[in-house]
């Protein structure tokens, strides 16, 4: 188990000789260091369960998303080659070895060490052949009045053609017997998604899973038939919406009817079955899903571990990390019980915060309710990609601000991936309360996460912004790791109302005073900045999710070349190999996986001492980013501020309890621990520390 903690392996990346590491065999690196934390056995054992989840959430989009991709450059005449030369074959046969491997290593751990630990915790996950007599009665009465009402059993015979399998669905396959007949036919029995994934015994501390239920009472469901066997299944389907005509008269209707399209029409393109399956099943589920044996990956544990949250959800704190509460810097505290005036406080000085260690309630949050309640604030424009619907604070302080009459501009998304529909919902809800909804670019997603409040201060118009790394999302600020500047720099209050004109109107804006925006300038500006960086002495760090484009990469490597040294903070994807002689030995590339989700993206260039840059915003170092969405990046010009990035990034640079390294040959290594330097525990202890003080950011 220690080696598999250590070292993420990489078996199917063999040669060095390539520039670019492969993305899809990259993002399953990253699978493996998730699932490296839940082997990790000084972890609370729920806080091993909840990455497990993370995993299983993180495997389901990449099939959703990447995969299914791929499935669809194999039907073009001439299929591209990734920039490592790969063919989308080449490819998906390597994931499945990749996926395979980390889904293997997932069972057995859940098999070998969480549920044995589970029980010696008193959270035991039975089966049905351990269940007694009393138990038995117990689950009966839970399926007769809880369960068998929402089952719907489906046939397949000439009369009842094969049913739709839903995308992500837990499903039992069964097979029946008409005895008089001696027939055997097929049904299909959908594991209601509303119902809770575990049912709890009385006793309360045992658990045994919805789909083991059911199975226990199929007769139930056909009656006067013999049930000869049952197994568990679960369908991924392509979920990546794209639209044939953004310019549509009504671009919300087509996307709610491309999402039903979706819904139907979908391909499948993984199909998750128990290792128990008969040969005779999975040839029916395989023909009638139209899949290839690739496609099937066969476990004998637990079908979709993103269900594992049910798990995490229970009371028991001592089964997980001490919960953090963020703490409020000091200029934002107020005076007693009154809360601060943040416009006189960002009239002197801006403020950088660092969520979760910052808290978001009482800086981003408290800024647009404020801006909602002042009677000089004349307009609010926001951009939202995702938040947590219409009970989010920050959406009814919008509709509160539209409700007292001032002009309140949401630029909502409706294509943010996975929540198309709830975007859909709450915007039609924003749109119903007077605020003036709009929808973006045509052919681009609106990932920029930037809010803009004009105010009338006896008789001076003056504006007030907040850019961020992160969405305005209350729930996701508490464990996602973001920075943020709030600011009320004039030049930088210009080119946000620019930008809200280029997004809401027909501007044709291409220049910025200091905003690094995309698609119209971000791409060329970072690779201007990395070679001026690329120098002898210069310095350049950059931090972010993804490293995926292909010129960036180039003009990393020829700064390595000219002399300069480059450290690289990325979560997830990397596609650049560090540590090559001649190409990039200078380069070093770290990935901090732990109990907070690292994704910030902040930019560092110039020399040790002087002339440094810095800034922050929201675009990954991605084609997608850098051509097809609209981003943001701000520069950080205040020295104070620019001391606080600093130190982020150095924090991150000195972990050695939750850093990888990656090598030139794609693998991932666990960084050695000698000084036992946590990042995330500093960054707590940091903010802690300048709360009690009274010191503030900009004097930290």
């Amino acid at each position: 188990m220690e080696a598999q903690v250590q070292v993420a392996q990489a078996p199917y990346i063999s040669s060095v000789a390539s520039r670019y590491l492969n993305r899809e065999l990259s993002q399953i690196e990253f699978t493996r260091r998730v699932l490296a934390l839940a082997e990790d056995p000084l972890l609370p054992l729920l806080e091993r369960v909840r990455f497990l989840a993370i995993l299983g959430e993180v495997l389901d989009q990449f099939f959703q998303v990447r995969v299914a991709g791929l499935k669809e450059q194999l039907l073009a005449a001439h299929p591209p080659v990734s920039p490592d030369g790969l063919t989308p074959t080449e490819q998906l046969l390597a994931i499945r070895t990749g996926v395979e491997a980390v889904v293997t290593r997932a069972a057995s751990l859940i098999n070998q060490e969480i549920a044995p630990g589970l029980k010696n915790a008193r959270i035991c996950l039975v089966r049905t052949d351990e269940l007694d007599e009393t138990d038995r009665g117990y689950v009966a009465g839970v399926f007769r009045d809880r369960i068998f009402p929402v089952l719907t059993p489906l046939a397949v015979d000439p009369a009842h053609p094969f049913p739709y399998i839903s995308n992500l669905s837990l499903n039992l396959a069964v097979m029946v017997r008409d005895a008089p007949r001696r027939q055997l036919r097929f049904a299909r029995v959908k594991v209601p998604p509303l119902l809770p994934r575990f049912v709890a015994l009385p006793d309360g501390h045992r658990f045994i899973t919805l789909e083991q239920v059911i199975a226990l009472h199929l007769q139930a469901l056909f009656p006067g038939m013999d049930v000869v066997s049952h197994h568990a299944f679960r369908v991924t389907r392509d979920a990546d919406l794209e639209l044939v005509d953004e310019e549509a008269a009504d671009l919300l209707a087509t996307i709610q009817s491309e999402l039903r399209r979706l819904q139907r029409k979908a391909a499948v393109v993984r199909l998750e079955v128990e290792a128990t399956m008969t040969d005779e099943v999975l040839g029916l589920l395989m023909r009638e899903l139209e899949l290839e044996p690739t496609d099937v990956y066969k476990t004998d544990g637990l079908l979709d571990l993103s269900a594992l949250w049910a798990l995490y959800g229970l009371d028991r704190p001592d089964l997980k990390d001490e919960p953090w509460n963020p703490v409020t810097q000091r200029r934002l505290q107020g005076a007693g019980k009154e809360p601060p005036d943040l416009f006189r406080v960002l009239r002197q000085g801006d403020i950088l915060v660092h969520h979760p260690y910052d808290s978001f309630a009482t800086s981003v949050e408290a800024f647009i309710d404020q801006a909602a309640l002042d009677g000089g604030v004349l307009a609010i424009k926001q951009t939202l990609y995702r938040t947590s619907g219409p009970a989010s604070p920050i959406v009814k302080s919008l509709i509160r601000a539209a409700e007292a009459g001032k002009q309140v501009v949401a630029l909502v998304e409706l294509k943010a991936r996975g929540d198309e529909q709830a975007n859909i919902a709450w915007a039609q809800a924003l749109e119903q309360a007077g605020v003036h909804v709009a929808y973006g670019v045509v052919g681009l997603k609106t990932h920029a996460k930037v809010t803009l409040v004009v105010r009338n201060e006896d008789g001076v118009i003056r504006r007030y912004v907040h850019i961020g790394t992160g969405n305005y999302n209350p729930k996701t600020a508490q464990i996602y790791e973001d920075v943020g500047l709030l600011s009320a720099d004039p030049k930088l209050g210009t080119d946000v109302s620019e930008l809200f004109n280029f997004l809401t109107g027909y501007s044709r804006q291409r220049r910025f005073g200091k905003l690094l925006v995309a698609p119209v300038g971000l791409r060329s500006s970072v690779i201007r900045l990395i070679r001026q960086g690329g120098k002898p002495g210069g310095r350049i760090i950059l931090k972010v999710n993804s490293l995926v484009d292909p010129e960036i990469v180039d003009a990393l490597y020829e700064a390595s070349q000219a002399g300069a040294e480059i450290d690289l903070i990325v979560r997830g994807m990397c596609c650049l190999r560090p540590g090559v002689p001649g190409l990039s030995e200078r380069i070093r590339v770290r990935s901090i996986v732990g109990r907070f989700l690292e994704h910030s993206r902040i930019f560092r260039f110039g020399p040790e001492h002087d002339g440094v840059e810095y800034y922050l915003g929201s675009s990954d170092l991605m084609p997608r980013n850098l051509d097809r969405r609209v981003e943001a990046m701000v520069p950080i010009e205040h020295a104070p501020l620019q001391d606080r990035l600093a130190e982020i990034l150095q924090v991150e640079l000195s972990d050695d309890t939750q850093a990888w390294e990656l090598k030139s040959d794609g693998s991932w290594t666990r960084i050695p621990s000698q000084r036992g330097i946590n990042a995330q525990h500093v960054f707590q202890e940091l903010a802690v520390a300048r709360a009690r003080s009274g010191q503030s950011a900009a004097d930290a």
